[in-house]
């Protein structure tokens, strides 16, 4: 077994760092990459992530050469082309561009997901403001809409990109809003999930009880 030959800035919880695992674990290079555990927060920064990538943002993978990716798309888009298996981000085409726009929104998804739990975990409490929260939950709920009416058919052809994006949302909502009960609205999305949440992928990379 040869030593890890990239180093991955991580966190354990993030729902940006579990989709770049999942595509590690789909596609058998989870040997070839390091694991460092970095906790960050808007406003307790990582020097050393910050070196790797300015933004100071999760994730960022150092490879062999010293170079530094980041951005959980940038960063599966690269892994995809390690691998002899069939492509998780389509090369070319009408499918690429919407596999990747489908990531896309789950990315948005994640997004208003975080903003939330920033919002409601480290800011102060009278200092919250309950209709920014109240838009950040309705871009969750127009998404997951989405997906339930347009996309689960889709989604279902094959575990990739998209498929990884959307797994690791529904994940963390679950993880970070477990009242939410998105199951009863969305119960063709459930069904998906129930699904895929049983590949040995998305096992491996739950997030911490």
């Amino acid at each position: 077994m040869s030593a890890p030959s990239m180093t991955l800035h991580y966190n354990p919880a993030s729902p940006f760092a579990r989709k770049v695992l999942v595509l590690l674990h789909e596609t058998g290079q989870a040997e070839r990459v390091l694991l460092k555990t970095t906790i960050v927060s808007p406003i307790s920064p990582d020097t050393e992530l910050n070196e790797d990538n300015p933004a100071g943002k999760l994730p960022a993978l150092r490879l062999a050469d010293g170079n530094v990716l980041h951005d959980s798309r940038v960063i599966l888009d690269y892994l995809d082309h390690l691998h002899a298996g069939s492509p998780l981000v389509p090369r070319e085409g009408s499918a690429r561009w919407r596999r990747l726009t489908l990531a896309s929104l789950a990315d948005a998804l994640l997004d208003a997901a975080l903003l939330i739990r920033y919002e409601t975990a480290v800011r102060p409490a009278d200092k919250q403001w309950d209709q920014w929260l109240d838009g950040q939950q309705e871009k969750i709920e127009r998404s997951l809409s989405y997906f339930e009416q347009e996309a689960v058919t889709e989604l279902s052809t094959g575990f990739d990109i998209a498929s990884i994006g959307v797994a690791c949302a529904l994940g963390y909502l679950d993880f970070r809003q477990p009242d939410l009960n998105w199951r009863n609205s969305y119960p063709r999305l459930a069904n998906w999930y129930a699904d895929v949440s049983q590949r040995t992928s998305m096992q491996k990379s739950r997030p911490p009880v």
